[in-house]
């Protein structure tokens, strides 16, 4: 357990999940895409950037952006477990609808101590994922997740399954819950209708309209095995 010299503070971890995000999306992350994340000021988060990278726990280049350090994802993935366990916490066990807990779990995941995580997996029968499908990091940090792909690289009468939602923006899950577009269901790809910018697809067995935007935070599974070869 870390001394209080070395403990790291809840508006660090928020920082590292942060960038943890982002580098699985796009290899980097851009300080203005963590200022936008995080819902800062660009310029207010030099300090902390920073100060991270004197702690070792990320690497900062000019113009590329920020990454982390073994040492840093070590704990951005450790605040992540945390997160998705207490979205589970919030929907299983409180029965929240999954379109309102992310910004919650963002405050309980700072709360729960390891001696807390084990009997909170136990009651939760050891989840392995998130409500949105987000694979939760084993103890050691790994993560298990399966190939996917965007609803919208599907092709036409392809089908497959929906693994996991990429976006806990409120709206969108709501959006999505609408539409009953979520983890576990079995989806079609029916029709890309780019001149609408629409897709038409089956999903458990109710034909559904979905703007390209929103479909592509939907990352399925393939069953057509063959097109996967």
């Amino acid at each position: 357990m870390e001394n209080k010299k070395n403990a790291i503070s809840y508006k660090a971890e928020e920082y590292l999940e942060a960038i943890y995000r982002l580098e699985k999306k796009g290899g980097s992350a851009k300080t203005m895409d963590l200022a936008n994340k995080l819902k800062v000021v660009p310029g207010s988060i030099t300090n902390t950037i920073e100060s991270l990278e004197k702690r070792g726990l990320i690497k900062h280049k000019p113009y590329m952006g920020v990454n982390l350090t073994k040492k840093g994802r070590i704990i951005a993935t450790n605040v992540l477990r945390r997160h998705r366990l207490a979205e589970r916490l919030l929907t299983d066990l409180l029965h929240l609808d999954w379109s309102e807990v992310h910004n919650a779990a963002c405050k309980l995941e700072h709360a729960l101590s390891p001696e807390i995580l084990e009997p909170l997996e136990n009651a939760l029968e050891h989840p392995t994922t998130c409500p949105h499908g987000n694979p939760i990091p084993t103890p050691d940090g790994r993560l298990n997740e399966e190939i996917t792909k965007p609803l919208t690289d599907m092709n036409e009468g392809e089908e497959g399954v929906i693994l996991r939602i990429t976006d806990e923006n409120p709206h969108i899950l709501k959006d999505l819950g609408r539409l009953n577009i979520l983890p576990e269901s079995y989806v079609m790809l029916e029709k890309k209708d780019f001149s609408n910018a629409l897709l038409v697809i089956l999903v458990n067995k109710k034909h559904q309209t979905i703007d390209l935007n929103l479909a592509n935070h939907v990352q399925v599974k393939s069953l057509n095995f063959r097109e996967e070869i």
